[in-house]
């Protein structure tokens, strides 16, 4: 039996391919991820799955056959909407950039190829760690799944509060962010305050990937590792509990009335614009093109898209499908073309219909177009005296925010050599339209020490680590 194979043809009946849950993958070509036929190859497994826990098959990492070729993460197993949006959201939060990408699926069984390469200024990938992150996030062969039922929502982590003291320095908040990261430790608030005598105090609620920050051990070597890292100014190492789960962010603290509307405009005037020092690359955002046609299937709607490429990209796309509750039977992610991305998605709502509704499909189309613009906003604030760089993130409605955010702008500031004196992470609840956003704000130096353009210049900075370019 394992000498025979099921093809999947690329011209393949969507309906039919329920099939494809009875194999596993064969074989997948680095170079176009399929064969010389045009067709998918799986190797038959014989047997249905087991209703258990994912099989340690459902994630494939594979390296590439040579130096420079990325590398191709297969993912095999039962279906669930928003599966997409949570893979790209782990891919994303460990510094992958996503080369080109597949996807098939009936509703039911999903089968996704990513070529990916780690990003220059992402902290070291533990390939191991990435496989079991995917695997968690798998649906298990169950009743629930075949009818496509949702799944219940996992319980929120117990959240923990880091404390230690430090002397400043540049980078600090981006080398701790980077030790957390390694951890896996992520930072759900952050509040940094400096004193006069240039210490430092830092307060970092985070939560365990690894649900074992209960332990001593695992306590003490997290507080080893920032020891290894900050050196011997750095004192009273802490971590306890803090006495909530991570399923309420407290939100930020108030904006004032400017900033709050610079950064929560569905659209920017071009007095914003100048404001916002929109680079040449950004400018080019705005020629985003989002089209959904009818007329090439009978069960889906066609979702294609054309862009300016940017770290992020297909996360962002997938974000929003899946707020919408919008299912993807079948798509392909092109390998980016003198700047510009294609994405072009076979798609259809939760309840197997197509987008016919002229309503909502302007509704997603201008979702879409509204992220591909501005998936991130980034501005330069007063705040008294002080100068206040403040970035802006729409969050999922499941409330999950985007990752990296923190580690991309401390690592901007610690290039341009730019103290932050304190930051805080917290939420914004905005119109209806917009949602809720993520809020990062990093109080700099004193505004006076600054022209305008060296502040657009750190707008431009930030919103190019933030964006990949």
């Amino acid at each position: 039996m394992s000498d025979w194979y099921f093809v999947l043809p690329s011209t393949v009946d969507l309906g039919s391919l329920h099939l494809a849950k009875y194999f596993t993958q064969r074989d997948v070509t680095p170079a176009n991820g399929r064969g010389d036929s045009g067709c998918w190859s799986f190797q038959a497994a014989g047997a249905v799955p087991d209703m258990g826990m994912p099989s340690d098959d459902a994630v494939v990492i594979q390296k590439g056959k040579k130096q420079g070729d990325p590398f191709v993460i297969t993912v095999n197993c039962p279906d669930k909407t928003g599966l997409g949006c949570d893979i790209c959201w782990i891919i994303l939060d460990f510094g992958l950039y996503i080369v080109k990408g597949d996807f098939t699926t009936d509703g039911i069984w999903c089968y996704i190829v990513l070529w990916v390469f780690p990003h220059p200024t992402s902290p070291t990938v533990r390939w191991s760690t990435l496989k079991e992150r995917l695997l968690s996030i798998c649906p298990t062969f169950s009743v629930s799944a075949y009818l496509n039922e949702t799944p219940p929502k996992p319980s929120p982590s117990p959240v923990y509060l880091l404390t230690f003291c430090s002397t400043d320095r540049k980078g600090l908040l981006n080398d701790v962010t980077r030790v957390l990261f390694e951890l896996e430790l992520m930072i759900q608030r952050v509040k940094v305050t400096t004193t006069p005598d240039g210490r430092v105090m830092d307060l970092f609620f985070i939560t365990d990937n690894l649900e074992l920050l209960h332990t001593k051990k695992r306590r003490d070597d997290a507080c080893d590792r920032l020891h290894d890292v900050l050196g011997e100014s750095c004192t009273n190492v802490d971590i306890r509990s803090a006495g909530y789960k991570n399923d309420s962010i407290p939100s930020i603290s108030s904006l004032s009335e400017e900033a709050a509307q610079e950064l929560f405009r569905s659209e920017l005037s071009e007095t914003e614009e100048r404001s916002q020092a929109l680079s040449t690359d950004v400018k080019k955002l705005k020629r985003a093109n989002v089209i959904i046609d009818n007329s090439l299937s009978p069960a889906h709607s066609l979702l294609q898209i054309n862009c300016v490429d940017h770290k992020g990209f297909l996360y962002d796309i997938m974000r929003v499908l899946k707020d919408f509750d919008i299912q993807i039977a079948y798509g392909r992610f092109s390998p980016v073309n003198k700047g510009q991305r294609d994405l072009d998605l076979f798609i259809r709502q939760r309840d197997g219909i197509k987008i016919l509704n002229v309503e909502m499909q302007d509704e997603i189309i201008s979702r879409l177009k509204l992220q591909m613009l501005h998936p991130l906003r980034v501005i330069i604030t007063n705040r008294g005296p002080d100068m206040e760089l403040v970035v802006a993130n729409p969050v999922e409605l499941s409330g999950r925010g985007r990752p990296q955010v923190f580690y991309d702008a401390t690592l901007a500031l610690k290039v341009l050599g730019i103290c932050v004196f304190s930051a805080e992470i917290g939420r914004r609840h905005s119109t209806r339209e917009n949602g809720v956003w993520e809020v990062y704000r990093f109080l700099l130096e004193e505004k006076s020490k600054y022209k305008t353009a060296v502040k657009n210049q750190i707008v431009d900075k930030v919103r190019r680590a933030l964006m990949g370019w």
